[in-house]
């Protein structure tokens, strides 16, 4: 009944995920209240373990109908690889705590902005010739990959927002990008994970099956309906963020 239970949250994460990322707003807090008294590392691990492989195939899934600007996405995908040992490092150093507190805030400020902006994201103009788009891509990568390393809630939504605010992606596309940059630092943090004890494999499997179906859902629902629906999930991802992170921060 566990498994089931966490492979049924994992489905839904693997959906909302290849839409617009957010996905661990389903799957930890499942995780957390069917196995209350496992070590917290060991349910994030774990978490790791699935997701990896539903925003991998999702990012397989969108290269076969997006076309996607790999010479900017593979440096993005390197650079947020790094920058995700990084913050995963740097974690252990010092104690992430002081941005519970500021994270809603972000979120609500980036909400609130793509609220403003009705026209935000919704044609995909890139804005930089393939160079100097290289550059920014791979400093998104390397920003937001330590981020993810080092803290982590809203990665998925940070990425999107970033393509299209700095590079001039339509929300598709955004997302499609995202995905690959989030399976590079998705990747580090399983490895770091994986060598340290913290993965449940015994559940992997079935998370990791379930995360791909409830992948192949969200990226056809995306690819079917374009842009428009892709900015409305973002929205409404980040608005639940908001009131998650808020209420971590504030009320607990």
């Amino acid at each position: 009944m566990d498994i089931l239970i966490v492979s049924l949250a994992s489905l839904m994460a693997g959906l909302v995920d290849a839409i617009v990322g957010g996905g661990g707003l389903i799957l930890l807090p499942a995780l957390f209240a069917v196995f209350p008294q496992a070590a917290p590392a060991t349910l994030f691990g774990s978490n790791k373990s699935a997701s990896i492989w539903g925003t991998a195939f999702a990012s397989y899934q969108y290269s076969r109908k997006v076309q996607l600007r790999t010479s900017s996405l593979w440096p993005a995908a390197i650079a947020g690889l790094l920058g995700s040992l990084a913050g995963a490092w740097t974690v252990t150093q010092i104690d992430p705590g002081f941005l519970r507190k500021l994270l809603p805030i972000l979120l609500a400020l980036l909400l609130l902005y793509t609220l403003a902006r009705k026209d935000l994201g919704r044609v995909h103009a890139p804005r930089w010739r393939a160079d100097h788009e290289a550059r920014l891509a791979a400093g998104i990568g390397l920003v937001i990959g330590f981020y993810d390393g080092f803290f982590g809630p809203g990665t998925g939504s940070f990425l999107v927002f970033a393509f299209v605010r700095l590079l001039g992606y339509d929300f598709l596309n955004a997302s499609a990008a995202a995905k690959l940059v989030n399976t590079a630092t998705n990747f580090s943090a399983l490895v770091l994970f994986a060598l340290k004890g913290h993965v449940w494999w015994h559940l992997a499997l079935a998370m990791a099956l379930a995360n791909v179906v409830g992948s192949l859902i969200g990226t056809r629902l995306a690819l079917k309906h374009g842009a428009g629906f892709v900015r409305v999930a973002f929205m409404v991802v980040v608005l639940a963020l908001v009131a998650k992170t808020g209420y971590d921060a504030f009320i607990r």
